[in-house]
């Protein structure tokens, strides 16, 4: 062995141009395959954090009766089929293994009425149990102006993009309450229009039913936000309570499912069973107190105060915000690797409790986004095979023509006895060599510019850019696994790449040495 290496190390440095030529393909072979390997690691991480870990869940339960997967960004107008049964659901989930947590959230579009007598603008509303949110999908905004969202508070959360889209068309500038115009926050357009700016400190939405109904409903700006990435993308959902979401969808609120709840009293007044026709229609009978239940977390149930008269209907009345309608369940696994076998597992499950939902993967919710972040990859996927196949093609042809050129030192070794195993050892040992010094290199470059290039925390507003990205900034990443892919890559390359140079060594006879003298 250590005369293999020495014959091949004297023959590299015998050729040193065509060595030098094929050590600097691989090379840069080694170093473009480490750099997309790590872009195409960092872009599903950021993927995985950005979307998956931040908006949408790994996997996103809808109604059976609901069409179409892409239930995020549908065409307007187009309504997502409500969930009625949550309680049903939640209960089946609590079975299945994996599942790391979820929450359900009403998801559907709604008219933003102008006030001024203007046309109306278009916006994705997504409602939502705010502090039970914030627990599944954490720190995925931050306010810029006023603030987020207290527990039990109605009200909206506008993101900085339905903002800007708003004013465009509106000419209205949407400001918290309680807040005065941030000139810092504004883009040109609006700063040019300061001095006749309209400034409103709540929006009125018109909600968009399935059944064509529409509800008018003023909510309280309580902060302009916005989502720590991806925010041009889902800078046009904004969050509004669960509640007052089912308002101006015009769907069953909780509470106005709690209302409902009668005494025992009621209940035999309503059946007709108290015979005392005086007593029914005394003046104290036809008098009832004005109660008002305001919706409470569905991660509790309490009962409104009592009158200082007595118990009253306000006893019975208990707000669980699960008893009213949702559109979507987003759940988070444990092993996101495992999507497309758990999403199949769910399915049956769902299918077989008979609750009348189902799941879809978070790449088929989000419609043209998933798709799109699919063809990114793939595209970059692509890049790195070819990278691949033409250095292999560089290196056959290069090793080739080096092996012809030798004609003669092969043809006189295979006369004083080297045999066609040796010719092809010696020649594999070359190139072994030079993949290990100039490809290893490579690995190695590529490795450290990976790093730097996540130093430098490049950013882009574009929505393509960002998805290419995994986010607003560029965080390209190498784990032991990418590197040990880089050195299978290289190891690969160089094997497919000698075996014909080998074939052609292995022909040479000491005739043909002869015949080129």
């Amino acid at each position: 062995m250590n005369l293999m290496i020495k014959i091949a190390w004297r023959n590299i440095m015998r050729h040193r141009g065509k060595s030098l030529v094929i050590g600097v393909i691989l090379f840069v072979g080694a170093f473009l395959m480490t750099i997309g390997n790590g872009v195409i690691s960092g872009m599903d991480r950021g993927l995985q954090k950005n979307i998956v870990n931040s908006f949408t869940g790994d996997i996103v339960l809808v109604s059976e009766k609901q069409e179409s997967d892409e239930v995020f960004i549908e065409m307007m107008g187009k309504t997502v089929e409500p969930i009625n049964n949550f309680k049903q659901v939640d209960s089946l989930l609590k079975t299945v293994d994996d599942l790391q947590k979820w929450v359900p959230i009403g998801k559907n579009g709604a008219l933003v009425l102008n006030e001024e007598g203007g046309a109306p603008g278009f916006t994705f509303l997504i409602g939502v149990d705010f502090e039970r949110y914030q627990k599944v999908f954490p720190n995925t905004m931050k306010a810029v102006e006023g603030r987020l969202f207290n527990p039990g508070e109605h009200g909206v959360l506008v993101p900085t993009g339905a903002r800007k889209q708003m004013f465009e068309v509106s000419n209205i500038w949407f400001i918290p309450e309680g807040c005065g115009v941030d000139t810092t926050s504004m883009f040109k357009e609006a700063k040019e229009m300061r001095s006749n700016l309209v400034s409103k400190q709540s929006i009125v939405f018109m909600g968009m039913g399935a059944d064509n109904t529409s509800t008018d409903i003023r909510l309280g700006i309580k902060g302009i936000v916005r989502y720590n990435a991806l925010n041009q993308i889902w800078g046009h959902f904004g969050i509004v309570d669960i509640e007052s979401y089912r308002n101006c969808i015009g769907y069953i609120a909780a509470a106005d499912k709690a209302s409902l709840v009668l005494s025992d009293a009621d209940k035999k007044l309503l059946g007709g069973e108290d015979t005392d026709l005086d007593n029914l229609f005394s003046v104290d009978g036809m008098i009832t107190e004005n109660v008002f239940a305001p919706p409470r977390s569905s991660t509790k149930t309490s009962t409104a105060p009592k009158a200082a008269t007595g118990p009253s209907l306000a006893d019975a009345i208990q707000t669980d915000l699960d008893d009213g309608t949702y559109n979507l369940v987003l759940v988070l696994l444990n092993d996101h690797s495992k999507l497309d076998e758990k999403v199949k597992a769910v399915n049956q499950r769902l299918k077989a409790s008979g609750v009348g939902v189902r799941a879809v993967p978070w790449k088929k919710a989000i419609g043209a986004i998933g798709s799109m972040a699919v063809l990114i990859k793939s595209a970059l996927f692509v890049f790195v095979m070819f990278l691949f196949f033409v250095a292999i093609i560089i290196i056959v042809n290069t090793l080739s023509m080096a092996a012809l050129e030798r004609t003669s030192e092969i043809g006189m070794m295979r006369a004083v006895g080297a045999r066609k195993g040796f010719i092809s050892t010696m020649f594999f040992g070359e190139t072994a060599i030079l993949s290990f010094f100039f490809g290893g290199l490579g690995i190695v470059t590529g490795y450290v510019t990976v790093r730097v290039l996540a130093l430098c925390k490049f950013t882009s507003d574009n929505d393509m850019v960002q998805l290419l990205f995994g986010g607003d900034t560029f965080h390209p990443l190498l784990s032991g696994g990418d590197i040990l892919l880089a050195v299978i890559q290289l190891t690969i390359v160089t094997l497919i790449a000698v075996i014909y140079p080998m074939q052609v060594a292995r022909s040479i006879t000491p005739l043909d040495a002869i015949a080129r003298e």
